[in-house]
């Protein structure tokens, strides 16, 4: 069920909206609702996982945009050890 809710704008920033509105081709309405959705969107992204599923669903993310495979811990560790010995570097 959908409800109306009254914004209120003054004339520049509802002109502004509005212009943004017509270059994407959607009405004022559409875009202050896909505004809305993008930023609790982001809000969330900055959050990171909260549960366990959206942890489950993080790392399928992770699984389905990466390729290769995961180097395993003594691969990483000679990794750190060896950038131990040789110290940092500046260039």
């Amino acid at each position: 069920m959908a409800t109306r809710v009254q914004v209120i704008l003054d004339e520049e920033d509802r002109e502004r909206f509005r212009r943004y509105a017509k270059k994407e081709g959607l009405s004022l309405s559409a875009w202050l609702r896909k505004a809305g959705r993008e930023r609790v969107a982001a809000q969330k992204a900055k959050q990171g996982p909260r549960t366990a599923e959206e942890l489950k669903e993080f790392f399928e993310q992770c699984d389905s945009r990466e390729k290769g495979r995961e180097p395993d811990w003594a691969e990483h560790r000679k990794v750190i050890e060896t950038s131990v010995r040789k110290g940092f570097s500046e260039t």
